[in-house]
């Protein structure tokens, strides 16, 4: 068995790890929707959008102004 010339297993580790970058990148971009807001300080919380809601009817900020809230979601994956 010949040894590869040197560098090739290099551009091969180089090759792989910017593939594994590139599909990381395109992941994270795919989880975050066009429409996503970045939460600032002292700005009003969006409104609670989505569905289905379960043991409750639809709900609004309004609905829940001064109560304690506690939000549980999760993926199924």
């Amino acid at each position: 068995m010949t040894n590869p010339p040197p560098g090739r297993g290099t551009l091969t580790a180089m090759r792989t790890r910017l593939g594994l970058v590139l599909v990381v990148a395109a992941l994270a971009a795919a989880g975050l929707p066009a429409s996503a807001q970045v939460p600032r300080v002292g700005s009003a919380a969006p409104e609670v959008t989505g569905g289905p809601w379960i043991n409750s009817p639809a709900l609004s900020l309004a609905a829940l102004r001064g109560r304690v809230v506690l939000v549980e979601f999760w993926t199924y994956g």
